[in-house]
Parts: C-alpha cells; structure tokens; sequence
C-alpha cells in the first residue's frame, strides 16, 4: 500500500521581512518581476493633460515631483509596485515616511489611514471581477497631497475608468475641485465596485443553494467551504474600511475640506450598507453547510427506510420458510397435498398486506 504523502505547508512571505528594520521597502504578493508604469493626469477647470513617463529614466522622478508644486491638480498614477528600489526612491523623492512607503508595497497590509502633516497616506484593497468572472484582490496604495494624489497599485486592471472619464468631462465636479474631492472619488469608485463584488457572492450562494437541493455531492461540500473562506477574506478586506472613513470624517487635517467631508459621508452609508450585507452573506454560507449535512442525512434516512421496509416485509416470509424447512419428520402440514401451494398463498397475502399497510401509513 502506498505511503500517502503529507500535506505541504503553505509558507508565508513573512519570513522575507523577519529581522529588517521598520520602513524597509518589501513588496509580498504574488506579481514580482512587474515592470512599473507611471501615467499622469494634469487638469484645472479649464484643461486636462494626460501623459506616461519612464520613470527608469532618473531625470524623470524630478519631473513628477514638479507636478506635486504645480498649482493644477495631478493625479500620478503608479502601476507596479513590485520594484522595490524604484518604490523606495519614489517615496524619498515625495518625502514620504519610510513606514507609508513600506505600507505602500505590503500587500498583507490591513486597510489602513495615517495622516502626517503634509499628506495623508491610505492602504485598501481593491476588490473586482475580471474577464473571467474571477474575484480579483489587488492593494492598493492612495496618497494626498495638497494639489496632488498619488496612487500606487499592482496591476494595470482597476475600479477607476469612471473617474477617469468623470475628470476628462469639462462639466464635471472633479474638474473643479481640489485634490482632497480627487481623493474621495478614488475611494467611492472602491467603494461602489464591492457592491459588484457582493453580488457576485451572492449569485455564488444562490448556486449551490440550488446544488445543495437537487444533488448534492462532495465536491458541493468542498465548494461551500471555499465559499467561506472567500467571504471571510472579502471581509477582512472591506471590513474596515468604514471605520477609516469615519475617521476622515472626524479629522482636523486642512488636506480636507468641510465640503469633501460631505460627499464622505455618502461613502459612509455605502459602508455601512456594505458591512450588513457581508455579515448576511456569511451567515448565508455558515447555513449552506447545515443544509448540505441535513439534506444528505434526510437522503440516508430514505435509504434506510427503504431498507428498513424491505427487511419488514421479508422477515415474516422468512419465518414461514424457516418454521416448514426445519428437518422434522411430524410437521403436520407436511403431509398435505397441496400444502406448498398453501404456503405460497400465504406468504403473498402477507406480502401484499404488508404492502397495502405501508402505503396506508403513507411510508412507501
């Protein structure tokens, strides 16, 4: 018999960070090797200007630093945040503190709001369905400066084209805003995209409610207890969130201003609506798995009423033939001629009234 081989341990990426001091620069996720990308979009009420450095070339960090002491709002978008060496000079050059650069590329990073006293740095989780109808995590990195946002995120995929789109409108309110509005419709379009991602779980348990119904299997055991973990991860991302919009609520910081504060409080009705469906959810799939253990226990017991009929019904036939197959020479009814067939026809009435009583009592 073959030896079963034992399960590998997941190693965690922690180990990477053990014994380096706070603020060292280490990026953990799974996108290494992803070369960084920088767009920029430069606008005030009149114009929008929308461009892509190099940001290998080292003239071209001064350059983006220019557009912070720009009086038009910029919004410098970095795409890539695995080059450590890059992301480090990048916060140096913004001067930021070494612990938000370090949250910056930290994708095990809890969401997190810390304010300094030239910017407020944020950590989230940007949470979205690709083209293959597949929950994506991504972190997510937003900085506020006086006239400019930063945002450092891993992939090239995210929740903004809206924005994008809203700042490109001459008519729109972003265009005539300051950075800190910039900053709140970052966050919204998060925000709003988790309600995409609720629903996607949703239709998720609505499926293997189905399943759970019709036929359910080991695999249907299997997939609800994914399903758990995923919502547990969904929430553990998302979680938080509310309480970091109340703290930018609350905050004295003068990056945000009385009226930015209002439109964060919208977002803070999202979150809360948000918080109670997540809760809802995961009582949704804890339930899946009682209904999967009570439907195939209700499965095993018609099995075993079944069974339980069958034997009801045989064990009387097999008395009768027992009692007439014992080895005795002065069993009366032995000696009639048509004694056999008298058996047979008992043995059916029996049958047939058992039959009859079962379906009676609505057994059968």
């Amino acid at each position: 018999m073959a030896k079963k081989k034992p399960t590998q341990k997941r190693q965690s990426q922690r180990h990477l960070k053990t014994g380096k001091s706070p603020g060292t620069v280490t990026y953990f996720g799974n996108r290494v090797g992803v070369r960084s990308i920088v767009n920029i979009m430069e606008y005030d009420k009149q114009d929008i200007k929308e461009s892509a450095i190099d940001v290998y070339t080292p003239s071209n960090l001064q350059k983006m630093v220019a557009y912070k002491e720009s009086p038009s709002i910029s919004w410098i978008n970095v795409i890539g945040i695995s080059d450590e060496g890059f992301i480090e000079n990048l916060g140096q050059a913004f001067a930021l503190n070494p612990l938000s650069t370090e949250d910056a590329v930290n994708t095990h990073q809890r969401p997190k709001v810390d304010e300094y006293e030239n910017y407020i740095f944020g950590s989230f989780k940007m949470l979205y369905i690709n083209a293959d109808n597949e929950l994506v995590t991504e972190h997510l990195a937003i900085v506020l400066m006086e006239n400019t946002v930063l945002v450092l995120q891993e992939m090239k995929e995210d929740v903004f084209n809206s924005v994008r789109e809203r700042a490109r409108a001459s008519t729109g309110r972003i265009r005539a805003k300051k950075a800190d509005y910039l900053f709140f419709a970052l966050l919204d379009a998060i925000i709003d995209n988790y309600f995409l991602v609720l629903e996607y779980v949703n239709h998720k348990i609505d499926v293997l409610e189905e399943e759970v119904y019709d036929d359910p299997s080991n695999k249907t055991a299997h997939d609800i207890q994914e399903l758990k973990k995923e919502i547990l991860r969904i929430r553990r991302n998302i979680y938080p969130v509310k309480e970091l919009i109340s703290k930018l609520i609350d905050t004295e910081h003068h990056l945000i201003s009385k009226d930015t504060k209002l439109f964060l409080r919208d977002t803070m009705d999202h979150c809360t609506e948000i918080n109670e469906s997540l809760n809802i959810l995961r009582e949704m799939s804890m339930s899946l798995m009682e209904m999967y253990m009570s439907n195939m226990s209700n499965k095993m017991n018609e099995v075993m009423k079944v069974l339980t009929i069958m034997a009801s019904i045989f064990i009387p036939l097999t008395f009768i033939v027992g009692v007439y197959g014992m080895n005795f020479e002065n069993i009366p009814e032995l000696q009639y001629q048509n004694g056999y067939f008298y058996v047979w026809g008992l043995m059916i009435a029996i049958f047939i009234g058992l039959l009859f009583y079962f379906k009676r009592k609505k057994w059968i």
